[in-house]
């Protein structure tokens, strides 16, 4: 089994190091996709030694062309700002020994040790358990198989996690107990309370069918 890492990028050179890092001893490939960074993050990823590619900003459209040109059977979607943790890989190898028909996320977390990260670290289970919905910065492991047979990554600006997950179905994915640290700087930046308020406005909005571009707008 042959596993890819492809990870969309755009001024993420920051925390792309500790994301690639926890990686370290990957059997596999890591392709980092930047979306025109004005940072040094394609630098950044080369040194660590991933495959960059570039491709127009938009995770997307970003993650479609390193699937694309990524070797693996197996393909792993994961943030540039969230790093897994110590674990992840015999989860993720188990998981791939039995799971061919289906996709795996792993439990969110963030890297903060305000009471706000962990109440929203509760919504965010109660989302996944409940609605099926995990986002893209819980990472997402898949047969190719599987994202060819949902028609491949969708081609959005935002929201491209949510859709492909609705494809596979709430049936098909599975929880890896492992956690995917995310960086909790947006929140920290806007606010607990305002960027949550955000993040579930955006997505009401996308389940009521306004397109991405325009919900692009209130994201930030």
């Amino acid at each position: 089994m042959a596993l890819s890492v492809i990870i969309p990028a755009l001024n993420a050179a920051a925390t792309l190091p500790a994301c690639i890092e926890a990686l370290a001893g990957l059997p596999g490939e890591v392709v980092v996709v930047d979306g025109g960074s004005t940072d040094g993050t394609a630098d950044v990823a080369a040194r660590l030694g991933a495959l960059v590619l570039r491709a127009p900003r938009g995770r997307g459209r970003q993650i479609a062309a390193g699937v694309a040109a990524a070797r693996g059977d197996w393909l792993l979607l994961l943030h540039a700002d969230t790093r897994l943790a110590p674990g992840w890989g015999a989860a993720a190898w188990q998981f791939m020994s039995d799971g061919r028909d289906r996709a795996a996320y792993f439990r969110f977390a963030l890297d903060a040790v305000e009471k706000e990260a962990r109440t929203l670290e509760r919504r965010v289970a109660w989302r996944c358990r409940r609605l099926g919905l995990p986002y893209g910065d819980q990472g997402l492991l898949l047969p190719r198989t599987l994202l060819e047979e949902v028609g491949g990554m969708p081609d959005l600006p935002l929201m491209e996690d949510v859709a492909l997950v609705r494809r596979i179905g709430r049936a098909r994915l599975v929880r890896l107990d492992v956690a995917a640290v995310t960086s909790a700087a947006r929140w920290r930046r806007d606010g607990w309370r305002r960027r949550s308020a955000r993040n579930l406005a955006c997505l009401t909005l996308y389940l009521l069918g306004v397109p991405p571009r325009l919900i692009l707008r209130l994201y930030g």
